[in-house]
């Protein structure tokens, strides 16, 4: 008796996301395609240029945290090892001159009950406006109504500890400033961060350029267990068959047919492109108009933030950690500063980051190197040379109260997954591969 055929699943878009969805259709049995427009897999999160080497310049910085179970799982599936690849500490939000919050390695909840009590620079009334609001998240299981914002559950929060701590997480988890940023994200990624099993608040720094730290092994691990992974591969136009199969064109790319078919379609791409492919989608019945129509309206609405990175080098010089939080202001907007050379680059390399960045890039950059020569001089900084500015505009969504993100579902056959999508998280590398993950189990399930 003949096996029945794998079902035939298309993701497109080779990021975080779209990787994790086709190995997760491949786990499932399905027989997966993965196309990816750009020469690189990695989406916004990849190493600058195509050349893997020694970790230098990526489009942007990220970190990673313990709870971040499924980007870890995944690493190690394709055989990445977690604790080769990331830069294991505790939570630290130490700025140059000392003074912040740093956990010790303890157990939760004793770990942030140490490290508010001995912030340094703080006062004990600093302490225990932050010890108070702390227990009536976890008295409220870190659940609020959807309309608060960040700032509205930090109400009796003395001003002190909004500047050097939650002001900092804040733009670092939602990418959004405080008083716009959702009250309920936040409090699910601090319910993970700080009630999660042990060392699930620990930082996770890449010690890899971001490329190499897990795409490009996972874009091998599928090609090795015999699916097709494809970069420089741009889908141009969709098409529904009759039985609810989709025909993707792919124009006249080198090496792929004009057209394919498929059981199963995964937009993995950005919601914009996402957008772009169902708008112009042909074959769709009457009934598909309505569901599609207000999946793109939803798409589209979404606002994006920015994340700007400046790279200098400073000949010499070496921090006192990996990671420093920065004191932002009006005229030096930077928020924190990597130091690469302890994370596998170039000694001496600095890597500045503008999250929520909306400063023209001449000007930015001109304000976070004067900001880094102030900071950073009483470290040792003497020199400082600039190296290059990136700036990805569309970096995360902005995580706003009540925000309705699209849905994963779209039509029959047919769904969408990435860090906009609802979901939990914010837009993180997390938050990135659980939407991944959930959607190519349930293509490969046939379930949508």
């Amino acid at each position: 008796m003949q096996a029945p055929a794998k079902p035939r699943v298309a993701v497109v878009g080779g990021g975080w996301a779209g990787l994790a969805a086709a190995i997760a259709a491949s786990q499932g049995g399905a027989s997966v395609h993965l196309f990816e427009a750009a020469p690189q897999w990695g989406g916004r999160a990849r190493r600058l240029g195509t050349e893997p080497g020694q970790a230098g310049l990526d489009n942007g910085q990220h970190i990673l945290i313990g709870a971040y179970a499924e980007c870890l799982r995944l690493m190690r599936l394709v055989g990445v090892s977690p604790e080769q690849g990331l830069l294991r500490l505790p939570l630290s939000l130490r700025f140059p001159d000392g003074q912040g919050l740093r956990l010790p390695a303890w157990p939760a909840p004793l770990d942030a009950v140490a490290g508010i009590l001995g912030a340094v620079g703080w006062s004990w009334a600093d302490r225990l406006s932050l010890l108070r609001a702390t227990l009536r998240w976890q008295w409220g299981d870190f659940e609020c109504p959807a309309s608060l914002s960040v700032l509205d559950l930090c109400q009796g929060i003395r001003p002190r500890v909004m500047a050097d701590l939650l002001e900092p997480l804040c733009v670092s988890a939602l990418n959004t400033p405080i008083g716009e940023a959702s009250g309920q994200v936040f409090l699910r990624v601090l319910r993970d961060a700080l009630a999660g099993p042990s060392g699930s608040s620990h930082l996770l720094l890449p010690r890899t350029d971001l490329s190499a730290l897990w795409p490009e092994a996972a874009a091998r691990w599928l090609q090795v267990q015999g699916h097709s992974a494809l970069c420089s591969h741009r889908v141009h136009s969709l098409r529904r068959l009759s039985g609810g199969r989709w025909q993707l064109d792919l124009g006249d790319t080198v090496g792929a047919p004009a057209t394919e078919a498929f059981d199963q379609l995964i937009l993995a791409c950005p919601p914009g492109e996402a957008s772009r492919l169902l708008e112009q989608a042909q074959g769709l019945a009457d009934g598909h108009a309505r569901p599609v129509q207000r999946w793109v309206q939803q798409a589209r609405a979404l606002r994006f933030e920015a994340i700007a990175t400046v790279y200098a080098q400073a000949p010499g010089l070496r921090l006192p950690a990996p990671l420093l939080a920065l004191r932002p202001q009006a005229e030096a907007p930077a928020q924190f500063v990597f130091d690469r050379g302890q994370l596998g680059g170039s000694q001496g390399l600095l890597a500045l980051v503008v999250s929520a960045s909306s400063t023209d890039r001449e000007l930015l950059t001109q304000q976070v190197l004067r900001q880094a020569r102030a900071e950073l001089s009483p470290l040792g900084l003497k020199d400082l040379h600039w190296q290059q500015t990136v700036v990805e505009k569309r970096a995360t969504f902005a995580c706003t109260p009540g925000l309705q993100r699209p849905s994963q579902a779209v039509l029959t056959g047919l769904q969408a997954c990435g860090d906009y999508c609802a979901g939990p998280y914010p837009a993180t590398l997390e938050g990135a591969v659980l939407s991944g993950s959930a959607a190519g189990r349930a293509a490969a399930l046939g379930l949508v």
